[in-house]
């Protein structure tokens, strides 16, 4: 068959990796680089030249398999890597790092603090019972985090110096939105990811030389056409075949489509949808973040010793309203060596000194609610009808593993109907 593919990260790339060996198939990516949110990029400073992960960064050898398996298809190596996560509260003055016990207590004055303990007590109470819930299976569907957090008296620093950064860093989503979370959704996610336990954790990884590496090695090996710079401006479906037509006008017949781009752009490109991809599709909707690459170490920890690879900043702003606001730290997460600490930070570009901006990105991340997860049953009604296919991150919790697991349910779908 004749396939399009329109979209060029992860859930694309993957789709095109399994299918060009049996179709002729074309990939199209509106950006100017493959990837997607694979975006390593290359800066210069003082001490030298390093490449610097941006979007995608870590995997892990526990909820990773899919991924992991295409790495080593591939032949691309990965190190393991930090994933510890600090908070830091500029109202409080509050600073802690969860990694070990030194960092945990990275302000010694925490050891006499009441309140600080009382923080430890909830979170261990929280697990413990969430896994309790998960381990009688005694979910309500309709429940959200919210109701559970309400309903077992979760409240204070344990939701505004937790779970709230947590969550917000984990989905880039502000705790009022991650609060309607489906509690099992929630819950899974977390005990799968191993955020329930004190230890017992996944280890962590980052691709040697920067992420973009799995996406050079395809495209070295890939028997199909990618072309980026090519945006996609409408689909039309007809009876015998599948029209594109690009941003220059230009129009090309294929025998199915791939939407391996967001919810929300597979439905704006649509010139006819149906009822049920307009509910589907808008029901999962995605939302920008503001990514500064940068050298201004004022974006983590005041106390050097709660430095983390994730270092979440509580603003002045009323608990879980805002954007979330997060720096990593690039020299812990992919180990490079340089005098200069290289932070990636999401949703403070105006904390920045301009002087040490090496680059701004824009990255767009799925929003979950009881209403995307329901849209995430209704997969079969929409791919595969109509000469159209479904994938993305969006179908799952919104990972690379995700992507590349509902990547791996359009082929088997291709391939079937053969």
């Amino acid at each position: 068959m004749k396939l399009a593919i329109i979209g060029g990260g992860i859930s694309g790339l993957y789709a095109a990796w399994r299918l060009a060996p049996s179709h002729q198939v074309s990939v199209f990516e509106a950006n100017n680089y493959v990837g997607g949110h694979t975006h390593t990029v290359d800066v210069t400073v003082a001490s030298g030249r390093y490449a610097v992960d941006t979007g995608f960064i870590v995997c892990n050898d526990r909820t990773y398999p899919l991924f992991l398996q295409f790495l080593e298809e591939l032949q691309v190596g990965r190190k393991a890597t930090d994933m510890s996560f600090s908070v830091s509260c500029a109202r409080s003055g509050l600073e802690y790092n969860g990694h070990n016990l030194n960092t945990l207590f990275a302000q010694r004055r925490n050891l006499l603090s009441p309140r600080f303990w009382k923080l430890l007590r909830d979170i261990l109470r929280f697990n413990a019972l969430a896994k309790a819930v998960l381990r009688d299976q005694a979910i309500n569907n309709e429940q959200t985090l919210a109701g559970f957090l309400q309903q077992h008296g979760f409240a204070g620093d344990v939701v505004s110096h937790y779970l709230a950064p947590m969550t917000a860093a984990i989905w880039s989503t502000p705790l009022r939105e991650v609060s309607q979370f489906p509690l099992g959704f929630f819950l899974q996610f977390c005990d799968n990811h191993g955020l329930l336990n004190v230890s017992d954790r996944p280890q962590w990884y980052v691709i040697e030389g920067g992420s973009r590496r799995y996406v050079e090695a395809l495209l070295q090996r890939l028997p199909a056409t990618v072309q980026s710079g090519t945006p996609v401006r409408w689909v039309r479906r007809h009876s015998d075949s599948v029209e594109l037509t690009f941003a220059d006008d230009r129009r090309e017949h294929f025998d199915q489509v791939i939407f391996a781009c967001h919810s929300d752009e597979a439905l704006q490109l649509l010139t006819d949808p149906s009822p049920e991809e307009s509910q589907v599709l808008a029901a999962i909707p995605y939302q920008e973040s503001e990514v500064v690459l940068h050298t201004d170490q004022r974006l983590l920890p005041k106390t050097p010793r709660a430095w983390a690879a994730w270092n979440y900043l509580l603003g002045d702003e009323p608990t879980g309203s805002a954007l979330p606001t997060l720096t990593y730290n690039m020299n812990m997460l992919q180990g490079i060596q340089a005098p200069e600490t290289f932070c990636v930070t999401l949703n403070r570009s105006g904390a920045i000194a301009p002087e040490q901006v090496l680059g701004r990105y824009r990255y767009a991340h799925p929003q979950f609610s009881k209403a995307a997860v329901a849209a995430q049953l209704r997969h079969g009604e929409i791919s595969g009808v109509r000469r159209s296919h479904y994938c993305g991150a969006y179908w799952g919790f919104g990972f690379h593993e995700d992507g590349v697991r509902s990547a791996a349910r359009v082929v088997n779908q291709l391939q079937e109907s053969r």
